[in-house]
């Protein structure tokens, strides 16, 4: 519905472009007014029920009516404004608009809880509102504010997930977390799922209290508990103890270790004038069109100068060869999705960009309550389908057969 042109006229009149924001602007004075019409509205709507339902057993007879009003000074994206708020004589209205206890329209906690998603620290938010709106926001306030995303939190990481999903990507970020008086660099793991219609979802977030196969058990054991029977495809990037808690949970479950974090890993052995050269005689291990080939060219490799002048590249390979060949049994389209974990490592770019700004964190809830945000602020970018999906779909059913999950 468009304002009418005359009344967007006559609000300007006398007026210039200056004079619409600030404490005394014309948005101020807009939303004091609209704000005060709804708020009538609003208990007129009340009124109205309360006369048609009959009045409970011993409550007066009397019908409920307006008794004058109260002012409330509530904080708005474009200031302060002082309402007028209605009120009715039993005292049982209630305004959905501006909730009796509330301070503050819905937008502006909103626009606080943005600020913090994108990475801006308290007293950088605290300076913004108060140059932009005029208005001081105590710390305590921001935090208050940021910490009712909790309960979100919570809920989300222990709500119910899918029976199967295609393809896992496991990967993490280190973040800095205060514990007894302490910073300590903490690992926090991101589960990013490929759902069958080719979509993506952060399953969750754990911090890692211990190393090894006992921290894997507990993160699969929570997806367990929270209704997954299967995955297809579990991509990681050679995470200590994950292959064998993942076969003791998800015993049909494919291990496909990232091929380009072994490449980097290859890489930092070589100097420089030979990296090249090492990439080459990699490529032609993970390019093979088939395992046999690929054997057969890692042991060309192994038998190389190159591999005599860093006899560390070619074991590393060995060591992880059952997670490095289950890839080279697709075609093309599947291969360029379950290689790399470059997807979660995108995704995890984003959190970075957004715990930059942070020291460190006070607490793991602290750290989680950011991320989470960060995630919810670029969801609409790291969401989007996967290129090529009905290729890699249609061949992923084949085969897994019955186990893959019909979208």
């Amino acid at each position: 519905m468009s304002i009418d042109k005359d009344l967007l006229d006559q609000l300007m009149k006398g007026r210039s472009a200056g004079d619409l924001f600030g404490k005394d602007g014309v948005l101020a004075e807009l939303t004091k007014a609209l704000a005060e019409r709804a708020l009538s509205a609003e208990l007129e709507e009340h009124l109205t029920e309360e006369r048609a339902d009959p009045p409970a057993e011993g409550a007066s007879q009397a019908p409920n009516r307006r008794n004058g009003s109260s002012q409330k000074t509530v904080t708005t994206d474009s200031g302060k404004v002082v309402l007028d708020i209605p009120r009715d004589r039993n005292g049982s209205f209630d305004p959905v608009l501006i909730a009796k206890y509330q301070r503050r329209f819905p937008e502006f906690d909103t626009k606080i809880i943005s600020m913090y998603a994108r990475g801006m620290t308290t007293r950088e938010i605290q300076g913004h509102i108060e140059e932009i709106y005029g208005i001081e926001a105590s710390p305590s306030l921001i935090s208050a504010i940021t910490d009712a995303v909790m309960d979100e939190v919570t809920a989300w990481q222990n709500r119910p997930l899918e029976p199967c999903y295609p393809v896992v990507f496991m990967d993490a970020i280190r973040v800095n977390i205060r514990s007894d008086g302490a910073v300590s660099n903490k690992a926090v793991f991101v589960a990013l799922a490929i759902l069958p219609d080719g979509t993506r979802d952060v399953l969750g977030l754990w911090f890692q209290a211990n190393e090894g196969a006992k921290f894997w058990a507990k993160v699969l054991n929570d997806l367990r508990n929270r209704g997954v029977q299967d995955i297809l495809i579990a991509v990681v990037d050679g995470l200590k103890g994950f292959p064998q808690a993942i076969e003791a949970a998800f015993p049909q479950t494919q291990v496909q270790t990232c091929i380009v974090h072994l490449l980097r890993h290859s890489m930092s052995f070589a100097s420089y004038k030979d990296r090249k050269a090492v990439a080459v005689a990699l490529k032609a291990v993970y390019s093979a069109v088939d395992a046999a080939a690929a054997e057969a060219a890692l042991t060309d490799f192994e038998e190389s100068d190159l591999a005599a002048r860093y006899p560390a590249i070619a074991p590393s390979w060995r060591r992880a060869w059952t997670e490095v060949i289950p890839f080279l049994d697709y075609p093309p389209e599947v291969r360029r999705l379950i290689y790399t974990t470059n997807a979660v490592e995108a995704l995890n770019s984003k959190i970075r960009r957004a715990v930059r700004t942070r020291g460190h964190f006070p607490s793991d809830e602290a750290a989680a309550k950011l991320i989470y945000l960060a995630l919810n602020a670029t969801s609409q970018e790291w969401k989007r389908s996967v290129r090529e999906w009905h290729a890699v779909k249609s061949q992923l059913a084949i085969m897994f057969e019955d186990r893959f999950p019909m979208a």
